[in-house]
């Protein structure tokens, strides 16, 4: 799935949000995480501009689509902890095999039985997009392994930044219930302070013993998974596009002003003060001035004393 630079506290509208927050004296431009952060800007921007995820930080996901996403993240994952569990021995990426911390598969198999039922596995497929992602996990994890390196650092960290934004969007938007059934995949339970176990986890990067072509090579695959998540949020919005179930309004409040916007690592578009045409309250005072509506609502007291309380929500 958005700028701020690591280290800036406000950030001005508009600004790149990534989810590198904070400046580490200790760090040398040669360390993996530097050369990561640097290297991966220019895929950053790209991917905080795909329509699909400027619609979804807005609260404009339908829930459908939200399903499939979750599909894609469960195939994604799959892979990527399989080739994990299957190199967590080897030196060039065992000390970053946080299997009780990161993994995120069996909290992705809840939210699955959540979204379809028992039967989930007999419902769900890996899209087009999604499996070049995964034929591209597997080749890294059976001949390049410190490649997962790259693959690795692009998904979990972003995880425990922008993650937790998405979190709340998905649940206030969707409505889903507030005993967090169907967003698992952004509950990290054995992670008790976010922000230290992303300093270890960079810590633990710039401690492995890679050569300086290998660390450019893994910055190099770093932009190759943007490019396979950009290329599934390109799949999703053409499937959103298509799909007929009604999309959620995306003029209501979705972010309740906890937590911080600027850690989201692909937020770019500028919420504040944008609450557009799709306000639900603008819409519904539109929609009362018609002749028809009027009459309608005269003629229905009780559906417009109903109407009215919700317009006041």
């Amino acid at each position: 799935m958005p700028s701020a630079t690591e280290g800036s506290e406000g950030g001005e509208e508009g600004e790149i949000l990534r989810y590198e927050e904070t400046e580490d004296d200790n760090v040398s431009p040669t360390d993996l995480s530097e050369l990561l952060k640097e290297g991966t800007k220019e895929s950053h921007d790209r991917a905080e501009n795909t329509q699909f995820v400027k619609d979804f930080l807005k609260g404009r996901i339908k829930k459908e689509l939200f399903k499939l996403a979750t599909v894609a993240l469960y195939f994604t994952y799959s892979a990527l902890e399989e080739e994990m569990d299957h190199n967590k021995d080897n030196p060039v990426f065992a000390p970053l095999y946080f299997p009780l911390e990161l993994h995120r598969r069996e909290a992705l198999v809840k939210d699955l039985k959540y979204f379809y039922g028992e039967d989930w596995k007999e419902k769900i497929q890996c899209s087009e997009a999604t499996q070049h992602y995964v034929d591209r996990i597997h080749h890294v994890g059976q001949h390049e392994p410190e490649l997962l390196v790259a693959h690795a650092y692009t998904r979990y960290m972003g995880d425990l930044s922008g993650g937790q934004v998405l979190k709340k969007v998905a649940q206030r938007a969707l409505k889903l219930p507030t005993t967090e059934e169907g967003i698992q995949f952004y509950m990290f339970d054995n992670i008790s302070n976010a922000q230290q176990f992303k300093q270890l986890y960079r810590a633990r990067m710039n401690a492995l013993d890679l050569d300086k072509n290998t660390k450019e090579r893994i910055v190099e695959e770093a932009n190759r998974a943007f490019r396979f998540n950009m290329q599934v949020f390109d799949e999703l919005d053409k499937l959103g596009r298509s799909l007929t179930e009604e999309a959620q309004d995306g003029g209501f409040p979705v972010h309740d002003g906890k937590g911080d916007l600027r850690k989201c690592p692909y937020y770019a578009d500028k919420l504040a003060g944008k609450a557009g045409p799709g306000c639900p309250y603008q819409a519904a005072v539109a929609l009362a001035k018609q002749p028809l509506v009027q009459l309608i609502l005269a003629a229905c007291v009780a559906v417009a004393a109903g109407a009215a309380a919700w317009y006041l929500m």
